[in-house]
């Protein structure tokens, strides 16, 4: 049943009168009374008897007539509630990520965010890159951020900022300030699990340069980047880590970083969403901003 044949009928209704019902609702006469008529066959009953120039409510109409007015009333409401959810940026906020920018880059820009929108919080769940891009390909999550580009169909990837891997040892460990990359399999080596962000740029770039991980001396296999900190401390090996996992241990001398002649690592940190989907206003408007801090980002280091 469309609303419009009950918004019409209601007026007629309360007019008793088809051409005053056409003036309210600025239409035709004809058209008023094609509309009853199209109500009247899909109820399958008369709503109103015409008496000469006057018309009068039959008995169905007059039960039908409370339960439109409910109707249209819940109607409006539903549009007031979807208009407002359509500009009040409110409620939780689920974003993916892997495991460097859901532990050091997304709460200090949830931080911020926060603070023009205080009625917004968020749950951070995190993943590697590959099942976080795979919750998102799947319609689980509306979207995230992770470490690396998978091509994924229906899945787009937009920079959101910079980061560079670097080999991180212990304070104490007894290995040069800057090696080779042959020289790498000559130490304990430290990777992390199959699907990292992190440890596809790592292979990859190693690849490039004739290099196999597994021709390093892989100690352990470790499933964040917390647990192979604590490995590297421990003095179980060496291992690449992003920079800014690691700012703070080698601002204090816990950690130290050891350079690998001629290997760049720097990459980028990507949002990872599906372009046509239609988000709720509150996840639209975050992921607008975490794209504005991406170019922002991508200006700055130019």
């Amino acid at each position: 049943m469309e609303t419009r044949h009950l918004r019409v009928f209601v007026t007629v209704y309360k007019t008793l009168s088809f051409t005053r019902a056409a003036e309210v609702l600025y239409t035709s006469q004809p058209t008023i009374s094609e509309h009853m008529r199209n109500l009247e066959e899909r109820l399958g009953c008369k709503l109103f008897d015409r008496l000469g120039r006057s018309i009068s409510p039959t008995p169905e109409a007059d039960l039908l007539y409370p339960q439109a007015v409910n109707i249209l009333d819940e109607m409006q409401r539903l549009e007031e509630s979807l208009a407002a959810a359509a500009t009040s940026v409110s409620g939780e906020l689920v974003i993916g990520a892997s495991t460097i920018p859901g532990a050091y880059i997304l709460p200090a820009l949830a931080a911020q965010f926060k603070k023009n929108y205080p009625a917004v919080s968020f749950e951070i769940r995190i993943n590697d890159s590959a099942g976080i891009i795979s919750s998102v390909a799947g319609h689980e999550m509306y979207f995230g951020v992770v470490g690396s580009n998978i091509p994924t169909p229906k899945v787009s990837f937009t920079p959101l900022c910079g980061d560079e891997l670097v080999l991180a040892a212990s304070s104490d460990a007894d290995i040069e300030d800057e090696i080779s990359l042959e020289d790498l399999k000559n130490y304990d080596f430290l990777i992390r699990e199959k699907g990292s962000g992190t440890g596809r740029t790592v292979a990859a770039r190693f690849k490039e340069q004739g290099i196999d991980i597994a021709d390093l001396r892989i100690q352990a296999v470790l499933g964040s980047t917390a647990a192979i900190k604590e490995a590297i401390k421990s003095g179980l090996g060496v291992s690449i880590l992003s920079r800014t996992a690691i700012r703070d241990e080698l601002a204090h001398g816990i950690l130290r970083e050891v350079s690998i002649r001629g290997l760049n690592m720097r990459r980028n940190l990507y949002i990872v969403s599906i372009d046509k989907r239609t988000l709720p206003h509150h996840y639209q408007v975050f992921l607008t901003y975490l794209k504005s801090q991406g170019e922002r980002s991508r200006n700055h280091e130019r």
